[in-house]
């Protein structure tokens, strides 16, 4: 209905906006840019919330990986309005795809002003900020950001815990130690998983849980997961297709089964898409296998999903951890 109501009314930027996240929450990336495409020609730089369409389409072309038109679409947007904060994160997405990590600590330092105040959005702004100095292993910078803007204000609000159960899941998949940051946040998601209505939100609790060490919690949000299976809503199939395999595949890495963990998500990470999240949001798919199989002693499987990591990110300080670990176990053994 959305989508055949822009056609009619191009400039109807609340239905415009609400298809647009309908098609990341089910992980559509086709539709987050067609969806903006097929009404652009009815925009031009003199109406309002021209910048907003620009966004979006921006954030469309880098879930497509058409990278060089997304950052420019993304720039063009905030020279219309240096605030918007979905036309920041779409640049932002690009630089993390394209491995520029210095470029992405300096587009996102540059104004933070902008977008970081009274908006909805800025949370998910600073974990793309963590990302890039995560890939450079500034741990100490890393959590500085998680214990200030991300997780500091103990939010109840669902999309910023998932930012913090994923940047704390990338830590813990460094065997860090995170102190207390674990218990504090599952029991922020403790009264938040009564009801499964979005499958990625149960797998960000289940992170939390695991790595709280709250077996109980994690029991719970499994007895939820079924009852969801249960239900004829759209979330029965997200559920089913991924989520419900994930949270199993972080419960067994919570025990060490790593066999089981590369088990689960061999047949996920493909189709992982279906449950919603962008590239950059289900890499911690790819990255929990990598640590799954060196921990498990999957010394090909590990060698063959490194490789692959390399070609894709090259200069990446993390790809030479693992391509480190890879080399010590094999002459361990």
């Amino acid at each position: 209905m959305l989508e055949d109501l822009v056609h009619d009314y191009p400039h109807d930027l609340l239905a415009l906006q609400s298809g647009h996240l309908v098609d990341f929450y089910t992980g559509n990336s086709r539709m987050l840019r067609d969806r903006i495409a097929r009404v652009l020609p009815a925009w031009d730089g003199q109406q309002t919330g021209y910048h907003g369409v620009l966004g979006m389409l921006a954030f469309g072309l880098e879930e497509t990986a058409d990278y060089a038109r997304a950052e420019a679409y993304g720039r063009r947007a905030l020279e219309l309005e240096r605030r918007d904060a979905w036309a920041q994160h779409a640049v932002a997405h690009v630089m993390e795809m394209q491995n520029r990590y210095d470029d992405g600590i300096a587009w996102m330092t540059a104004d933070t002003e902008a977008w970081s105040q009274d908006n909805f959005f800025a949370v998910h702004n600073w974990w793309h900020l963590s990302l890039f100095h995560l890939e450079q292993e500034d741990i100490d910078r890393v959590l500085e950001l998680y214990d200030g803007p991300i997780a500091g204000s103990g939010s109840t609000v669902l999309l910023e815990l998932v930012d913090a159960s994923a940047l704390l899941w990338r830590l813990h998949l460094r065997g860090l130690n995170l102190g207390g940051r674990w218990t504090a946040l599952a029991e922020v998601w403790a009264p938040l998983i009564k009801t499964s209505d979005y499958a990625f939100n149960d797998v960000h609790a289940a992170m939390a849980f695991v790595g709280a060490g709250r077996a109980d919690l994690m029991d719970d949000l499994l007895d939820m997961q079924t009852a969801a299976l249960e239900s004829e809503a759209d979330n029965a199939l997200f559920t089913r297709a991924v989520g419900r395999p994930l949270c199993l595949a972080l419960k067994a890495f919570g025990e060490r089964d790593y066999t089981s963990v590369l088990r689960l998500l061999r047949p996920v990470r493909n189709q992982a898409a279906r449950f919603g999240g962008s590239h950059a949001q289900r890499d911690i798919i790819d990255l929990t296998m990598i640590e799954a199989a060196l921990r498990g002693g999957e010394d090909t499987l590990a060698k063959a999903l490194i490789a692959e990591r390399a070609f894709l990110r090259p200069d990446s300080p993390l790809t030479a951890l693992f391509r480190q670990r890879s080399e010590t176990l094999r002459q361990a053994a």
